[in-house]
């Protein structure tokens, strides 16, 4: 996620040194963008952890040192 945070950021100081637009555009151009850089990847990188999970045979925590409680 931090990927959409560099490209909404650079995207908004790009525009506003080039064209100085009112904070109404602003607020009209980044919002959305700011909720489809962020929900839409949301499905996709679940199932790709999900899948790493899997693959690595992860499971819960295990205590393994010394004697157990």
């Amino acid at each position: 996620m931090f990927l959409s945070g560099f490209i909404v950021a650079g995207s908004a100081l790009a525009v506003e040194i080039l064209y100085a637009p009112p904070y109404w555009v602003h607020a009209l151009l980044w919002g959305p963008l700011i909720l489809l850089t962020t929900l839409l990847p949301l499905r996709p990188v679940k199932g790709l952890l999900i899948g790493l999970q899997y693959y690595h045979k992860a499971a819960e925590s295990r205590f393994t040192g010394g004697d157990a409680p």
